[in-house]
C-alpha cells in the first residue's frame, strides 16, 4: 500500500463532545457531529493549484462543532479568514432547529458563498453542491432507489453503504469536468477511488454514515475504513440532547 496520511477512526474525541474521524497531522476532521446536535462535514474543491501554506481545512468543521453559533451565524463569521484556506466544501448543520448551511470559499478571488440547504435530497462532491457531476448522479439514484426499497421504515445503513459507496463505475470523458489531467479526473470519477500507481494503492479509506432518528435525537454513527490494508468496521450508538 501506498503511504497515506495518518488518521485515526470514527471515535469520541478526549477533553470534548464531539465525534468523528480526527488528521492526526493537522489535528482537524473531515466529517464529525455532537452531543448538542451540531453537525458539519467538508469536501476539498477539484482545482489545478492549492497552497503549502494555507491553513488545514478540516479546523473548520471543529470550528462550528465547538461553538456556540448557529449555522448561518457561523457561516458569516468566516467571511474574513476563508481565503485563508485552500479550496473547500462545508456543511454546518443544527439538528434542534432543522438548519442546514452549504459554505464554499471558491471561485478564488471572490466572497464567500453561503446557502441555505432546503429540505430534501442533496449530493456534494468536489465542486458546488448539486453539482451534476457522474458520481454525484450515480449516488443520487442508488440512494433514491434505497429510498424507494424501505418507504417509511429505516433504511439500514450498513448494507445501504456498501451498496452505494463501493461504486467503481467511471465516468465517460465527456461526463468529466476538465479541471486537471484527464487521466486523474478518470480515476477520481467513481464513487470509490481505487487507483493502482507506482508506489502502490491510491484511493478511498473512509466511508461514514451518519443517521439521526426523529423524535428522540437518538443517533448512530457508522464508519468502514482501512487499516493496514484490512478494511474494519464499526457503528457508534448515542444521545443527541435536542
Amino acid at each position: 500500500m501506498v503511504k497515506v496520511r495518518p488518521t485515526k477512526a470514527v471515535s469520541w474525541w478526549e477533553g470534548c463532545d464531539v465525534l468523528g474521524g480526527k488528521d492526526e497531522i493537522g489535528g482537524g476532521t473531515w466529517m464529525a457531529c455532537s452531543k448538542e446536535g451540531k453537525v458539519a462535514f467538508l469536501t476539498n474543491v477539484l482545482e489545478l493549484h492549492s497552497s503549502p501554506q494555507a491553513k488545514s481545512r478540516g479546523d473548520l468543521p471543529l470550528l462550528f462543532l465547538k461553538s456556540s453559533k448557529r449555522p448561518r451565524e457561523f457561516a458569516e463569521s468566516l467571511k474574513g479568514g476563508a481565503d485563508k484556506y485552500n479550496g473547500f466544501n462545508l456543511i454546518v448543520a443544527d439538528i434542534e432547529s432543522k438548519c442546514m448551511v452549504y459554505i464554499s470559499n471558491r471561485p478564488k478571488g471572490q466572497q464567500i458563498s453561503i446557502q441555505e440547504v432546503s429540505p430534501g435530497l442533496h449530493v456534494l462532491s468536489n465542486a458546488k453542491l448539486d453539482t451534476p457531476w457522474h458520481k454525484t448522479q450515480r449516488l443520487e439514484v442508488s440512494f433514491k432507489e434505497q429510498l424507494a426499497k424501505y418507504g417509511k421504515g429505516e433504511i439500514p445503513v450498513k448494507e445501504t453503504m456498501k451498496k452505494i459507496l463501493k461504486d467503481k463505475v467511471k465516468a465517460e470523458e465527456s461526463g468529466l469536468p476538465h479541471i486537471c489531467s484527464l487521466d486523474w479526473e478518470l480515476n477520481l470519477s467513481s464513487i470509490f477511488v481505487e487507483i493502482e500507481t507506482p508506489l502502490g494503492l491510491y484511493g478511498t479509506r473512509s466511508s461514514a454514515a451518519l443517521v439521526v432518528r426523529s423524535g428522540g435525537g437518538e443517533a448512530s454513527f457508522f464508519e468502514e475504513y482501512l487499516d493496514d490494508g484490512i478494511w474494519k468496521e464499526h457503528v457508534t450508538d448515542f444521545s443527541m440532547m435536542v
